[in-house]
């Protein structure tokens, strides 16, 4: 009989210990599984904030494309100004020449470029001044204008998808 407890001991100790070492898995169980979930939240953050960083990189450096198109735009205007100058003063004699020509074209490829690029001239001939996209450089008694309206263009001014890229200078009308 003391056989038969030793043996119960045995197993009974045996079983005490299994239990023992079964919950000892499960607290280790339990600590993997939360640090698995801390390991995931941590990286779900930081997949979230490379989203995001990489979309303001993008935008940001959208913007510096769109500043630096700008610049250069606002660089080439004055030649763009002064080939139109040209063509309004062109005399007669010469309008016909191939050489005179080609210059116009010129002039049309600049223009057809600008367009593509989202460059719009401000007119604002015969309108309420708008210090928003005009410079007043001067102001007038015109006869036939109310007060505040543009009445020549000196310079003209340019928009850029929305964007003012040069305020257009410009007469305006003022009370007698």
């Amino acid at each position: 009989m003391t056989d038969k407890i030793d043996r119960d001991k045995k197993n009974g100790n045996s079983k005490k210990e299994k239990k023992d070492e079964l919950e000892e898995i499960k607290a280790k169980l339990e600590e993997c599984e939360k640090a698995k979930n801390d390991y995931l939240r941590g990286w779900q953050r930081a997949k979230a904030d490379y989203l995001n960083y990489k979309k303001e990189e993008i935008e940001r450096v959208g913007q510096l494309i769109d500043s630096a198109i700008d610049n250069f735009i606002i660089g080439i205007l004055p030649v763009f100004d002064n080939l139109k100058r040209a063509e309004e003063h062109l005399p007669d004699d010469i309008k016909d020449s191939d050489w005179v020509k080609g210059v116009l074209q010129v002039l049309r490829q600049f223009e057809i470029v600008l367009k593509q690029n989202g460059v719009e001239e401000i007119n604002n001939q015969g309108q309420i001044f708008n210090p928003d996209n005009a410079q007043a450089i001067e102001e007038v008694v015109a006869e036939d204008e109310e007060p505040g309206t543009v009445v020549e263009i000196l310079e003209k001014g340019y928009m850029r998808n929305g964007r003012l890229l040069r305020p257009a200078k410009v007469k305006v009308s003022k009370e007698k």
